[in-house]
This record gives structure tokens, C-alpha cells and sequence, in this order.
């Protein structure tokens, strides 16, 4: 029977029932699966050295003959302890093997073998469970890859399945990329690459394959976003033709700013050109993306269209049914808010005012995409936060009309190289500046000898009448940890340091229905400190917040502290951000020295994207951000853009209709995991 890549992973020599689910949870269960497994890192085992020339705590090989019979001791505890001593002419070594029981079965007395292991010093010069072998070929006098593991499975074993499925998958693998454009480039073919990447015969090699397989990564996901915008190219709607903005302009109590009014006329273009829009606006916190979004909502009332606005969270809905309810009220639309927390008559007599088409701006959370929730006449969707959302959530109110315009807005400024790849299907609106009136926020970086003053100065701020943030890094106490938590610094503040203060609690294991009272509490200032976990991170508007303490700052990235030094300064009352940490670090103190310099949000998602990478920014693939399994999106910038440039020159509906790009075709599906019809 011929096997291929598509084949279990069950074919293979050893893979029994138990080592199927070792290998299900790396999501490996298939041959393809397999050879698509890459290394994280290599070890270089290709020198050998004399045992007279090892240093001690440097890994090395060595080849040397076992000149003693092994030996085995008992220890306490059940264990065992087996000596061998082995010399290569130049020295003698012992080497120390833990339950190796069979040991006298593998090393056999005057015979030659390859070691690797680190030389420790102790009772002597010795190696504690070392690797070896007779020939070099597997674990020694090679460049060994190290692969990602799970708990039972050994590097040793997976290099072995992952040598048989190369021999099965090698001669059948297709080159997903043309050949003139692999020339253009410089790159190897796609079975030199597989087979170099995991079992390089030198460092050049292994070089020239990475640079194919991350080209190859970015190609196939560059090619997937060009596929879907000219697929959204071809969705056509009826232009809107009422462009007419002056009544909104009149009732704002101050002008846009140049970002603003660019995005503003952005989205207006885009809703006239007779395509179906797909925007995002990114922009700082405070940056005034609400007011663009209610310009798009009144564009949308113009042309007789309803407008659905989805929030994260139920406060941030009801913040937005507030603002927008007061501007767009007064020009005649009428704004209803739809979330989980009405009661069941009320929220009968909000979806028959959306399905009956009174309702001009539906405005709430999840509750939208309820089955229930019918639409008249749905234009356009805005997805506040979008990627707090799912794609799949995204999607369902968007399907709940025909060919709607799509607007998201995001408060988490992205670097450029970042979000060429997050939002490269997206035409994208940048807000770049800060309306008149919103507060610089003074921000400081202390340590515990400063608690005592900023304890002091926590009680100024509420005897003001102000209130106050304290975000915790956890939830609860751990004692592997020194971290401080949420629970108990609230119990501390409360009972000991402020007790005559009104402290609260809130944090994300917190039921829902709880989480809203608190947040409301805060709100309406029942209370006058906030004890909380990084919950409170986006959405939560408190103009009486003058005060954010983070207690061990240097264990948030820098866009995550930026976000929360944006929960105060939004009101007319002087505002601060106090960052606790204990950290000596130099790369520590730099990066928070950094935050406490600026605050424009685009310069530190940079610094943070170079300091922690982009797992900072999202670390869920529903989030917009692809898995990439050898791309580096710090390290491979200028392969991104050739990949980019690459596949721009590719006719989109070519990728979609001929048959020569069937596995590019097939690729891209597998990347977006495609079970729709996107990409037919």
C-alpha cells in the first residue's frame, strides 16, 4: 500500500496507541503533519574533540573506548547508578548513567563510540547521561535538530518518525512556489528545504532552507490575503450617494482633528465606491475613533441603512449607548442597547424595534448574534475591539445581512511589520493624534521604598474626590510565586491600609454578572479604589480616575501598561500612572524607563514588538495573528516584504482558477482554515 502525506501517522514503525496521543498533542496526525513539525533549535555535534580539549560545562563530542566493565549501584529510593570509564588515548572519563539498567546490553567493553555530553566537575571529571552511539549518524557528529515535545516523547524518537516520513513524503511533495519565482528569489526547492531543515549537512545549508520554508510561510499567507480581497473586490453594493456630514459636525462640541476627518473621508469613499468597505480604524487610546465610528453609523441613517455596533463587554456597550445615544439622538436617530442584562420585556421590545426598522443604531455585546436578533435592513457592522472577537463572531453579524459594510476599531496600536501581516485583508485608517483636552498622564517607575509616599498620595487623590486603579498581576496567591495578587492586595488595602476607604475587587474568574456590578460601582463612584486584574485593561471609561498603580510592572508588556495608564486622563482632573517593580534588570529598567518617556502608543508597540515579540500583542490565533512555524516576524522582516512583493505579482484569481496553483490553493486553506468558500 502507498503512503503519502495525508497518511496517519499510524503507519509508521513505533507509533503505537500511546505514542498517537503523545504525537496528537503536538497536532500531528499525519505524515504531512510530521515533516512540517520544525525544529525550534539545533545543537552543533558535528565537532569532535579530544577528551584532554573539553572545557567543563561546554557540550561536546567526543569518540573514545569503553576500557571498563559498567557497573551498576543501588541508591536509596529505587534508583540505580551505573559507572563506565571510557578514553580516547589522551585521557580517561567516567561517565555516570542514571536507571540504565541494560547498559552493559548497549556499551560493550573495547568498543568505539560517539559521545555527547557536558563535562561536570565533582569527584572528578565526569558526564552524566551522556548520548552516544556506535556510527555518529542519529544523536552525535551531526547537527542535531531539537524539536518541540510533549511529556513521554524523547527528541530521539520523533527524529525517527520524522526520518521515516520524510523518505515516504520527499519524492511526492509539490512545489507550491513558481519556479520563476523561486529564481528571482534565490530559493531552493521545497524538497532540499524539507530535507535540510531537518537534517542539515552543514550550517549553509540549513541557512538556505530556513530563508525558503519563512519566504514559503509568508508567500502562502500573503497570497491567502490577496485572494480574499479581490474576492471582496467583486462584492458590490449600492452606492452610498447622501454624503452629507454637516448636521454631525454642527452638534460635535468641537472639530475632528486631521485624523479624524481622514478617516472619516476614507470610510465615505469607501461606502460610495460601490464595493463593500472592509476598514479598520487603529488608533491610541483617546484618540477619538467613538466619533468616527458615529460619523459612519450617521452615513449609514442617510442611506436608510441600520447600523449594529458590537462591544466586548457589556459596560463598554452601554458606555457607547450613552455617548452615541446624546450625539446621534439629536439628529434623529434613534440608538437602542442590547446586552444579557435586560430583562426579558425589554429585551422583546428592543429586537422588534430592530427587526421593525425603528431602530436606526443597535449597539451591545454577544446578545447581537443571537439567532433571535433580526435586522431590517442592516448596512453596516462595527466590531469595537475587534480582536477581542473570534472570526467566527466577527462573521455571524456580518451574516446577518446582505453584503453589510464592515468597520472594526482597535485601541492597540500595532507596528507596521506587525500589522502587515494582522490586518494586511484590511484597508486600514491610522489615528495619530490626540483630540484638544485629553490629559498627558504623568508617569513613574518606583520601587517599595516609595510605598509609604505613594500610599500617601493614593489618599490625596480620593480626599480630592478622584478615584484610583490598582492592577495586580494575578489573581490569587501562589507560593511559587512572589507575585502579587488581586485578592489579597485587595484584603491588605481594605482591612489594613484604607479602611476607611471604599476598596472593590475585579478580576476575569469573577462571574460576569458580578464583574458588571463592580465595574458599575466604580463607575458611579460607590467606590473609591479599584483592586484589579489587567480586566480592566480596554473599555472601562471613569473620567474621575486620576490614578493607575501596576504593582510588578516589569511583569506586563509595554502596549499591555500603555493600555492601562489609558484608563485615567479622561476626564478634565490631572492624571498619573505609578509603576511598582523590583526588578535590578538593566533590559527591565530600560523598557519601563521607556513607557514612563512617552506615550505615544505606535513608538512603544514598536519597542515592545523588538523587546517581547509578537506573542505580546495576540497570543490566540482568532485574533487575526497566523501560526507560523519557522517565520520570525523580529528577525525575517525583509523576507516578509520579498514574499509580499512575490506574491503581489501573482493574478488573484489565477491562485483561485488554475489548476498549476491547486497546492498553493490547497496551502492557504489549511493556513486560514478555510470551511467555507472564501477562496473559491
Amino acid at each position: 500500500m502507498a503512503y503519502g502525506p495525508d497518511s496517519p501517522v499510524s503507519v509508521l514503525k513505533g507509533v503505537g496507541s500511546v505514542r498517537l496521543k503523545q504525537l496528537e498533542k503536538l497536532n500531528i496526525r499525519t505524515l504531512g503533519d510530521l515533516v512540517s513539525h520544525f525544529p525550534r533549535t539545533y545543537e552543533d555535534r558535528t565537532k569532535i574533540v579530544q577528551i584532554c580539549d573539553m572545557e567543563v560545562d561546554v557540550p561536546a563530542c567526543f569518540r573514545a573506548t569503553v576500557i571498563s566493565y559498567p557497573r551498576t549501584a543501588r541508591l536509596p529510593g529505587g534508583r540505580n547508578l551505573t559507572k563506565v570509564v571510557v578514553s580516547d588515548m589522551t585521557a580517561k572519563l567516567t561517565l555516570n548513567f542514571f536507571n540504565r539498567p541494560y547498559l552493559d546490553k548497549q556499551l560493550r567493553y573495547g568498543q568505539d563510540y560517539v559521545f555527547f555530553g557536558v563535562l561536570r566537575e565533582g569527584f572528578g571529571l565526569s558526564i552524566t547521561n551522556p548520548e552516544f552511539d556506535t556510527s555518529g549518524a542519529r544523536s552525535t557528529g551531526r547537527i542535531l535538530p531539537i524539536y518541540p515535545l510533549t511529556a513521554g516523547l524523547t527528541n530521539h524518537t520523533l527524529t525517527g518518525y520524522i526520518e521515516q516520513a520524510l523518505t515516504v513524503c520527499l519524492p511526492q511533495m509539490e512545489d507550491i512556489l513558481p519556479q520563476d519565482v523561486r529564481e528571482q528569489y534565490d530559493l531552493c526547492d521545497a524538497q532540499f528545504a524539507y530535507r535540510c531543515i531537518h537534517a542539515p549537512d552543514n550550517f549553509g545549508d540549513l541557512a538556505r532552507a530556513r530563508r525558503r520554508l519563512v519566504f514559503e510561510e509568508f508567500f502562502v499567507f500573503s497570497a491567502g490575503l490577496a485572494v480574499l480581497r479581490a474576492s471582496r473586490g467583486t462584492q458590490h453594493a449600492a452606492p452610498w450617494t447622501d454624503l452629507d456630514l454637516s448636521p454631525l459636525y454642527k452638534a460635535l462640541p468641537y472639530s475632528l482633528t486631521g485624523a479624524q476627518q481622514r478617516a472619516v473621508d476614507q470610510i465615505s469613499a469607501d461606502v460610495s465606491s460601490g464595493s463593500v468597505m472592509h476598514r479598520l480604524v487603529q488608533g491610541d487610546v483617546g484618540s477619538g475613533k467613538t466619533v468616527v465610528a458615529a460619523a459612519a453609523a450617521y452615513l449609514a441613517h442617510r442611506a436608510g441603512k441600520q447600523t449594529a455596533l458590537m462591544a466586548p463587554t457589556e459596560i463598554l456597550a452601554e458606555q457607547h449607548a450613552t455617548s452615541l445615544g446624546k450625539l446621534l439622538g439629536g439628529l434623529g436617530l434613534e440608538v437602542v442597547l442590547l446586552t444579557g442584562a435586560l430583562g426579558a420585556a425589554e429585551k422583546r421590545w428592543v429586537k422588534e424595534r430592530i427587526s421593525g426598522g425603528q431602530a436606526d443604531v443597535v449597539i451591545g455585546t454577544h446578545a447581537l448574534l443571537t439567532a433571535d436578533v433580526e435586522f431590517s435592513n442592516l448596512g453596516l457592522v462595527v466590531t469595537d475591539e475587534q480582536h477581542r472577537f473570534g472570526v467566527r463572531q466577527r462573521a455571524a453579524l456580518a451574516d446577518k445581512a446582505e453584503q453589510p459594510h464592515t468597520l472594526f476599531l482597535s485601541a492597540t496600536p500595532i507596528p507596521r511589520t506587525l500589522a502587515l501581516i494582522l490586518y494586511g485583508d484590511l484597508d486600514v485608517s491610522v489615528m495619530d493624534e490626540m483630540p484638544p483636552g485629553r490629559q498627558p498622564i504623568d508617569t513613574y517607575l518606583v520601587d517599595e521604598t516609595m510605598r509609604k509616599r505613594i500610599n500617601a498620595f493614593i489618599r490625596k487623590q480620593v480626599e480630592a474626590g478622584n478615584q484610583v486603579y490598582v492592577v495586580c498581576p494575578a489573581v490569587e496567591e501562589n507560593e511559587e510565586t512572589e507575585l502579587k495578587s488581586a485578592e489579597a492586595w485587595y484584603a491588605q488595602l481594605q482591612n489594613e491600609t484604607f479602611p476607611d476607604l471604599r476598596v472593590g475587587l475585579l478580576h476575569g474568574k469573577m462571574k460576569g454578572a458580578d464583574k458588571d456590578a463592580v465595574m458599575r460601582a466604580f463607575s458611579a463612584h460607590e467606590l473609591d479604589i479599584l483592586v484589579a486584574t489587567t480586566v480592566i485593561e480596554v473599555g472601562v471609561d471613569v473620567p474621575n480616575a486620576t490614578l493607575m498603580v501596576v504593582e510588578d510592572a516589569d511583569r506586563f508588556g509595554l502596549s499591555q501598561l500603555h493600555q492601562l495608564r489609558g484608563r485615567v486622563g479622561r476626564g478634565a482632573g490631572k492624571s498619573y500612572c505609578v509603576l511598582f517593580s523590583e526588578s535590578k534588570k538593566p533590559e527591565t529598567l530600560s523598557r519601563l524607563n521607556a513607557l514612563c518617556a512617552t506615550q505615544d502608543g505606535f513608538r512603544i508597540a514598536e519597542q515592545d514588538l523588538a523587546l517581547r515579540g509578537p506573542g505580546d500583542f495576540f497570543g490566540d490565533r482568532q485574533h487575526g495573528l497566523p501560526e507560523f512555524h519557522v517565520a520570525d516576524l523580529e528577525v525575517d522582516v525583509k523576507t516578509m516584504q520579498q514574499a509580499q512583493e512575490a506574491s503581489q505579482s501573482l493574478r488573484s484569481a489565477a491562485i483561485a482558477d488554475d489548476p498549476q496553483y491547486a497546492p498553493l490553493l490547497r496551502r492557504i486553506k489549511a493556513l486560514f482554515n478555510d470551511d467555507t468558500n472564501r477562496f473559491n
